[in-house]
Order: C-alpha cells, then sequence, then structure tokens
C-alpha cells in the first residue's frame, strides 16, 4: 500500500512538473523578527535592583580605565577620576544621559541593500562563531587558523542567508599582526556582501580598515560617517577594567558612527560573582560604563548592550556554554536589555571539544536561550568548539540546520481558509491518503522545511547508502558550497583599488595592533 501510494505520488509529481509546475521553495531569511515572547527569569523589582546596584558599582567602587584618553573623557563628562590608580567613578546621571542618547534602532547597511539590517529589539540577526585561535575538520584535523581557511568560512557564511554578518571567525596566524587586517577585510569586502566586521587594535589599523570600507564600497568620508557601515566588539576585562585596545575602540567607532556591540565576558564563579545574579550585575556594570563612553565621544553613537555570561566547570575552571545558568543568564540580560530600552547582543557556544552530541546539545540550548529572552544579535551561534578555541568547518553547518529551524519558526504560519483544507479533508475518503490531494499536490514543493544535512531516510535506506554520520554528511555540504560559491556582484572588482591601498600601506610598514 505504502509503495503504491509513493508511485502515483511521484507520478503526479512528474505530471505537475510537465505542466504548470508549482515554484521552489525559497525561504526569505535575511531579516527575521522574532515572534517568540521573551522569558524572564527575575521578577520586575528584581531587574531594577540589579540595575540600581550595578548604578552602584559604578559611582562606588568604580572600572579602572587603562586609556589616560578615555578618562579624560569620562572626567569631562563629571567622572570622579583617580589618574594614579586609573579609576574611574562614574555617577548614575552620566549613565542616564548615555542611555538617553544611544539610538533605540540602528540600520546597518550591507555593500547590498537586500542585505541591510536593521539592530533593535524584536529583530534577530545570526553570526556564526568568531575570534577563534584554532580551526579544525574532519579529514585535517585541529590546526592554527590561517588565511584560507578564513577565507573558507567567509565564503560559507557569505552563501546561507541565516548568517547575517561577517565575523573574525578564525585568527589568521599566518599573517604578521601589523598586516593581518589588511588580509582579513580584503577576504571580507571582496567575497561578502554583508555586514563585515573591524577589529578595535588600536587607531591605525581602525583607520585603515575604515578607509578599506570606504574604497570598497565606493563612500566619501561624509556618506561613511553619516550611516553604519561595519561594526566592532568590544570586550571588558572583567572584573572592572577597560583595557587600552578596548576603550580606544569605543572612542573611535562612535566618532566615525559605527557600531560597537560592547559585551563584558563575566565567567560566574571566576571574573564574577558565583550567582546568576551577581554575574549580571557586574557585566551590567561593565556595559554601562562601555557605553557611556561611546555617548560621550559622540552622542548618538551606534552601541549594542553585550551579554556573554555564563558559568565556569568549578571542577577544571574551564568556561561552560549551554548550560543552564547560561541559559538563565541570557534571559536575564535581555530582561535587562529590555529595561534600558537598547538593542541588544548574546552569545552561543559549546564547550565541548569536537561536533558530538554534547556540542550540538550545548549550542542549541544557548540558541533558544538567546531567541527566548529576545537578543537581537546572537554571535557564536554555529561552528564554536571548545569555549572559543576552535571553529569547526562541519559543526558550521550542522548548527546552520538549527539556525534554519529557527529562521523557520520566526515566519507566519497561513491560517485562513484555504490553508484550513477542508476541502482538502472532503476529497479524501477515509482511510485514503493525501499524497495525491489537490490541496498537497499545489503545495508539495514549498510546504516543508528541505533539511541541509539531515538525512530523513530510513534504517534501510540510510545504511545501503553508507550510514554515513551527520558529521560526514556535513563535510559534503561545505565542501559543495565552496565548490558552487559565486563572488556577488557588489563585491566583485573592488580587490585592485584594494590591493593598491594595501601595497602601499604594507610598503609604509602596516599598523602593529595597540595593546
Amino acid at each position: 500500500m505504502i509503495d503504491d501510494v509513493a508511485r502515483e505520488s511521484r507520478r503526479e509529481r512528474r505530471r505537475v512538473r510537465g505542466g504548470e509546475a508549482a515554484s521552489q521553495r525559497k525561504p526569505d531569511y535575511r531579516n527575521l523578527r522574532n515572534p517568540f515572547l521573551p522569558q524572564p527569569v527575575f521578577s520586575d523589582d528584581q531587574v531594577r535592583a540589579i540595575h540600581d546596584t550595578a548604578l552602584r558599582v559604578l559611582e562606588e567602587l568604580g572600572i579602572k580605565v587603562l586609556l589616560a584618553e578615555a578618562r579624560e573623557l569620562y572626567r569631562r563628562a563629571g567622572a570622579i577620576v583617580d589618574d594614579d590608580t586609573q579609576m574611574v567613578r562614574i555617577g548614575r546621571d552620566i549613565v542616564t544621559a548615555a542611555l538617553a542618547s544611544a539610538p533605540r534602532s540602528i540600520r546597518a547597511l550591507g555593500g547590498d541593500r537586500s542585505r541591510d539590517l536593521v539592530l533593535e529589539l524584536g529583530a534577530l540577526s545570526l553570526l556564526a562563531g568568531s575570534g577563534a585561535p584554532n580551526v579544525t575538520d574532519i579529514e585535517r584535523g585541529r590546526r592554527p587558523g590561517n588565511l584560507a581557511d578564513f577565507e573558507a568560512l567567509v565564503r560559507i557564511v557569505q552563501s546561507f542567508d541565516v548568517l547575517h554578518m561577517m565575523g573574525p571567525f578564525i585568527e589568521a596566524q599566518d599573517v604578521e599582526t601589523r598586516l593581518r587586517h589588511y588580509a582579513v577585510n580584503r577576504v571580507q569586502l571582496t567575497l561578502s556582501d554583508k555586514l563585515p566586521f573591524v577589529y578595535a587594535r588600536g587607531t591605525p589599523q581602525v583607520e585603515d580598515s575604515f578607509e578599506m570600507l570606504r574604497l570598497a564600497r565606493g563612500l566619501s568620508d561624509d556618506a561613511f560617517l553619516s550611516d553604519v557601515h561595519c561594526y566592532t566588539v568590544i570586550n571588558s576585562n572583567s572584573p572592572r577594567q577597560l583595557d587600552i585596545p578596548m576603550a580606544q575602540g569605543i572612542i573611535d567607532f562612535a566618532r566615525a558612527g559605527q557600531v560597537s556591540i560592547i559585551t563584558p565576558f563575566c565567567l560566574a564563579g571566576a571574573m564574577a560573582p558565583i550567582t546568576v545574579a551577581g554575574a549580571l550585575t557586574l557585566q551590567h556594570a561593565e556595559a554601562l560604563a562601555g557605553l557611556a563612553l561611546a555617548q560621550i565621544s559622540r552622542a548618538g553613537a551606534p552601541v549594542v548592550y553585550g551579554s556573554f555570561s555564563s558559568n565556569v566547570d568549578m571542577k577544571s575552571g574551564a568556561p561552560a556554554f549551554g548550560t543552564p545558568e547560561h541559559v538563565k543568564a541570557t534571559l536575564g540580560a535581555g530582561q535587562l536589555a529590555r529595561f534600558i530600552g537598547l538593542p541588544w547582543r548574546s552569545g552561543g557556544g559549546s564547550a565541548a571539544n569536537i561536533s558530538d552530541v554534547q556540542a550540538a546539545h550545548e549550542t542549541q540550548f544557548s540558541l533558544w536561550g538567546s531567541v527566548l529572552a529576545g537578543a537581537t544579535v546572537c554571535i557564536h551561534a554555529a561552528g564554536w568548539l571548545e569555549g572559543g578555541l576552535t571553529v569547526s568547518f562541519e559543526k558550521l553547518i550542522t548548527d546552520i540546520e538549527a539556525l534554519q529551524t529557527i529562521a523557520e519558526l520566526c515566519t507566519a504560519v497561513p491560517g485562513d481558509a484555504d490553508a484550513i483544507g477542508f476541502d482538502a479533508i472532503a476529497e479524501v475518503q477515509p482511510g485514503g491518503h493525501f499524497f495525491a490531494a489537490q490541496h498537497t499536490m499545489s503545495r508539495y514543493r514549498t510546504a516543508f522545511y528541505e533539511p541541509l544535512v539531515a538525512d530523513l531516510s530510513n534504517f534501510g535506506s540510510w545504511s545501503e547508502a553508507g550510514a554515513r554520520t551527520a558529521t560526514e554528511r556535513a563535510n559534503d555540504v561545505w565542501k559543495r558550497r565552496l565548490a558552487e560559491f559565486e563572488v556577488p556582484a557588489s563585491a566583485a572588482g573592488c580587490g585592485e583599488i584594494l590591493d593598491a591601498f594595501i601595497a602601499r600601506r604594507t610598503e609604509q610598514g602596516g599598523a602593529e595592533p595597540v595593546s
């Protein structure tokens, strides 16, 4: 019976293809809106208490700021500064003014207008794992990050619409640090039309990077300054310290009108109090300090409130991700972001050492924490291993399957009379089937999500096909994406002008990172 049904369905599909074929399924994952109600973990009174305590931390205890220019900016805004200890105590009036001037919605421009993003509460953008020193795949194994692998990752990420921005996926350690930003920016700008990432490693490198963006996108200085064309991530050194390149990055990006995602990295029990509420209080204080510096540097500067709090394994001290504490901290961060009204970022990730069940479990729990917390941007949502030490090609693909599932859930479900389908129910007799029903045949090409890497065949068919695991199939997927990759039209043709700039700056010695 089942075989007869399948044959009949195949015949009907051939008939439809021969006539008025239904269109292929073409989901739009480029601009996602989160349909889920944000889930709380604290009461409103507790959220207010965390916020007030964070303000007290800044007022009474202060934050150590290593950059003299940043201390001077804080001083001019009315903060109490001790240059001998480098401690800065920031009054709540300064923070209140900063929150009032920070934009609630940020329009970020891609190389193509179809890649533009709106960063605001309710929107959802997803990023691959970033900042890893190592890269791995099942054939070549774990190895130090290099430019060729970074380029491959950029090509793969560009080919999936569910990943919305570029990122510093791995460190290109085979390129000198004084020249690395040229190589990394060139790869992004010549192979992708998505919002690019720029390292905040000192003003000389930042200015080089901004100039490369202007050249690649054909922007005047005024046009560059008037819109958002790139972003960076700023990490404070928890507990309560802002180092030189990070403080300088906040200032440089604010003055240029580019996005800073200001993210303390608070691991409960290590660099933060062991309780979720305590870790979030410290995180909130550090984030507010960075947000204030951005607004002092330029009122209205585009900033994203950042959260990446989790816990450590108290036996080894290693970071943990996808844990209950990580999810609770993410939910709490979402409440704090909504309390201050700003777009915000969360962090996914996994502490697993290989792409296995633990890795999938941890990544998907951290992803769901971000979705249910209403995160605007979720970084490290795909490919991240070892608590950020490695990006895996295969895990990138298997995680994208989860991201595309989330994207599907962001799509409205039809519930009109045609979708409810009374006529279809009437057409099929009791004990029959819907395979060849008109309602099915007019929709079967577009009705269901088409798996990227999942194998939905039965055990016999799967065994006959080689009994391959999802990780093995993912290896095929990323290789196929590389083989089929086409440079986006808006990125093509800018290599020559970038190469001339890089050659000139290389001859001048490049730009060393600042520390």
